[in-house]
């Protein structure tokens, strides 16, 4: 019964063609047509900007989510499918020196062509088909001359994708359909490139408002699929640079506006030592680095006037608020956790938050290291994986099975105020008014030049309650003389912080943090049980 309902609880927030479209992918019948098509006439040549290290180990070995492995076959069942994914992606075509490995790609598409049959296996799913489009389209524009039987290999592969563009799921997906349409109706000409070409326009024509917010921020919250669309943004202006006479200039600068408003999403999300931060799924190197990501709107023309940091900057629109004072920062977590109807890359992390101090992370949430339908996928996204409280054993929303969520938080309009030098943020969740004892979570921060606090207030009644804080694995923990409410915290460079706290007792737990898929590092947490309604936690620089 208890997994009726939470289907229910999700199926409910869908769209009615996501569900229409989960029935129709399972009737349509793919029809592909290998006749011969031409290419296009570019109107300038294509900018070629490598935004990521090369995944190529040597020999056969590819390096996928921080495992190395051959290609032994293209839908090894013994591999994940996120790893057989990135394989079928061809990112490596335009990583860094991809010059150097020119034999090896021929060879690998050559290879790919021959042991893919139509519509057979994890390459002709739409999602790889689509990043492995525009891949090959980017390469063969780098001055890749291309062979006739890859021109007919990428008719059929585009055929394949136009056919089941993923209206099942929208969001990040049906994105990178659209932009892998417009490349492949960019790149060929004739009839069949113009249907494709004004197909991928019109998705993006409704997609692009919908999905970055006025305040620049990708919808589905995750600063790692933010940078993720944004360079798939770069690319399309790039793209309609190069063939101006296919997509309308008007439209091009109009990217370029959203571009300016991403890039200034992406510098408020990003900690100080250059890297996204851990809301939602979000990992390292999945998406292009900052510096790689603002060098190629520089190259595109594209330049964001970026403020002096500001102490409060406010992302109402996606619901993220970061607070500077001095060498400390912080980001706060006041957003819904995504969109009602594809809240499949989100986490139980509303009220969250993420502190550094100078470039070290001090308190951080687990981040991501896997995909997939396991206990540790789901453990990942639970609310005790990340800096907030956990009432009566339960999430905050209902996060389940690998990409779900049933009945979800929605957080109040935050307060900010400042006053006497320091800056106060207030918010609260309904997330466990579907508890039985219906209680509101509140959280109040803090931040000055003393240091930085958290205040935490439950309105109704509950059996337990516990705020977890994790700590970055860097930094070493050690019980204050044996006191129960205050703890000293140790940064690599030496840096003292005590912690205090009052309303709970402070228990010290072994955790795992994730910065990258595929990896887990050791790290410590700390557990605070609520002795009554209000727990403050505060964290002062001793020395």
């Amino acid at each position: 019964m208890m997994q009726i309902l939470k289907l229910y609880h999700t199926v409910k927030y869908l769209r009615p063609v996501q569900i229409f479209n989960r029935f129709y992918r399972v009737i349509k019948k793919i029809k592909l047509d290998a006749k011969p098509i031409d290419k296009r006439e570019l109107s300038r040549n294509w900018l070629s900007y490598p935004l990521s290290e090369s995944c190529y180990i040597g020999g056969n070995q590819y390096k996928f989510l921080n495992v190395i492995d051959v290609i032994s076959n293209w839908n090894d069942e013994k591999k994940s499918k996120l790893w057989n994914y990135n394989l079928h992606y061809f990112d490596d075509l335009n990583r860094l020196d991809w010059q150097e490995r020119n034999v090896k790609h021929i060879s690998l598409i050559n290879t790919w062509i021959e042991e893919n049959p139509l519509m057979h296996g994890n390459g002709w799913e739409p999602y790889p088909l689509s990043l492995r489009i525009v891949n090959w389209i980017k390469w063969f524009l780098s001055g890749n001359a291309a062979q006739e039987k890859w021109f007919a290999s990428l008719t059929l592969q585009t055929q394949a994708l136009q056919q089941q563009l993923e209206y099942h799921l929208l969001g990040n997906h049906i994105f990178a359909n659209a932009k892998a349409l417009v490349f492949s109706g960019c790149y060929f000409k004739g009839e069949q490139a113009n249907i494709w070409l004004i197909k991928g326009l019109k998705i993006l024509e409704k997609e692009i408002p919908e999905q970055i917010l006025p305040d620049g921020g990708h919808f589905e919250l995750s600063p790692m699929y933010h940078n993720i669309i944004l360079s798939d943004m770069l690319d399309l202006v790039n793209l309609g640079n190069t063939y101006s006479n296919s997509i309308p200039p008007h439209l091009v600068q109009r990217w370029s506006q959203v571009i300016i408003k991403m890039l200034k999403w992406r510098e408020a999300m990003t900690h100080p030592d250059g890297e996204v931060s851990f809301f939602n799924d979000s990992a390292f190197y999945i998406s292009p680095s900052a510096e790689r990501i603002c060098n190629y709107a520089d190259m595109l023309g594209i330049f964001s006037k970026m403020k002096q940091e500001e102490n409060v900057t406010y992302l109402k629109d996606s619901g993220y608020i970061k607070l500077v004072n001095g060498k400390e920062s912080t980001i706060l977590d006041v957003a819904k956790v995504g969109p009602d109807y594809i809240p499949g890359h989100a986490h139980a992390d509303t009220l969250s938050f993420e502190w550094n101090y100078d470039k070290q992370r001090v308190f951080v949430n687990s981040g991501t290291s896997v995909y997939g339908l396991g206990s540790e996928r789901l453990r990942q996204r639970k609310t005790e994986s990340h800096n907030t409280v956990v009432i009566d054993d339960e999430d905050s929303s209902e996060v389940w099975s690998g990409f779900r969520v049933a009945r979800r938080a929605y957080p109040s309009k935050p307060i900010i105020t400042e006053s006497g030098g320091s800056i106060f943020v207030e918010c609260s969740h309904d997330g466990y008014m579907r508890l039985r004892g219906k209680v509101t979570h509140t959280r109040k921060w803090m931040i000055n030049d003393s240091g930085f606090s958290v205040t935490d207030k439950l309105l109704g009644s509950f059996n337990s309650a516990q705020a977890h804080y994790h700590f970055h694995p860097d930094i070493q923990l050690e019980q204050s003389n044996g006191s129960k409410n205050q703890l000293n915290l140790y940064s690599p460079d030496g840096t003292h912080f005590m912690i205090e706290v009052i309303g709970a007792d402070i228990k010290i737990c072994d955790s795992t943090w994730h910065p990258e898929f595929g990896v887990s590092i050791v790290n410590k947490k700390i557990v605070l049980n609520f002795k009554k309604s209000e727990v403050k936690l505060s964290i002062n620089m001793v020395n």
